[in-house]
């Protein structure tokens, strides 16, 4: 069964990974984010989600912003050293790791997102996909999420709402142009996981997203 979210926020930011000084978002959300939302609503380690299609509905906007950010992240090794010795400074101060950047994000920005999910091997014998659609259909609804669903960065929250049947639709927008080699996501196969790509292109609005196991989408 496919299901259907809007998403909707007043800011975005997709960051494209080349970008490594001032961030830059991708023109529109990625399948990562995407998985990410319908995550916030509901996910157990027995099922996957698979994000189908987007539907752009607000014209593409950009503004430049400049932010406060940390520019650091306490060491995993100082982490494992103070678990083994059971003692350590771990402390972070913000005013010394402070650092200002420019970022280029998307405004009003406003999609439907089309998704499926699987079981995955983790599934036992009490695990069925009625029990979890089910679930998230009564998550959904209720507008009850495990995590404030965001829009690239934490600080842009996203609104959301489940699209059911007969429900009246926007439309997209009227766009076509290819937006360029997009990140997918991580494939966690792999032991560091490692980031996949494909070839986006919007027809009149819509981005069909390519299954993780389609050769258009290449590491």
């Amino acid at each position: 069964m496919t299901f259907c979210i809007e998403v909707s926020g007043e800011f975005a930011c997709f960051t494209r990974p080349e970008m490594r000084v001032e961030r830059v978002s991708y023109d529109v959300i990625t399948p990562s984010a995407a998985r990410n939302i319908y995550q916030a609503i509901l996910w157990k380690p027995q099922m996957a989600w698979h994000i189908d299609r987007i539907e752009v509905l607000n014209p593409i906007r950009w503004m430049s912003i400049r932010r406060n950010e940390v520019g650091s992240v306490v060491s995993a090794e100082n982490v494992r050293r103070a678990m083994r010795r059971g003692q350590g400074r771990l402390q972070m101060f913000v005013e010394d790791e402070r650092q200002q950047r420019s970022s280029l994000v998307l405004r009003d920005v406003s999609y439907r997102i089309h998704a499926h999910f699987s079981l995955t091997e983790k599934a036992g014998s009490t695990d069925n996909a009625e029990k979890y659609l089910g679930m998230f259909l009564r998550r959904a609804r209720k507008g009850q999420v495990f995590k404030q669903p965001y829009l690239g960065c934490r600080e842009f929250a996203a609104d959301i709402e489940l699209i059911e049947p007969g429900h009246e639709l926007s439309s997209s927008i009227d766009e076509t142009r290819d937006l360029g080699w997009m990140f997918y996501d991580f494939d966690y196969s792999a032991n560091p996981p490692s980031p996949r790509f494909f070839n986006a292109r919007m027809e009149g609005g819509v981005i069909n997203i390519p299954m993780a196991e389609s050769d258009e989408v290449q590491g």
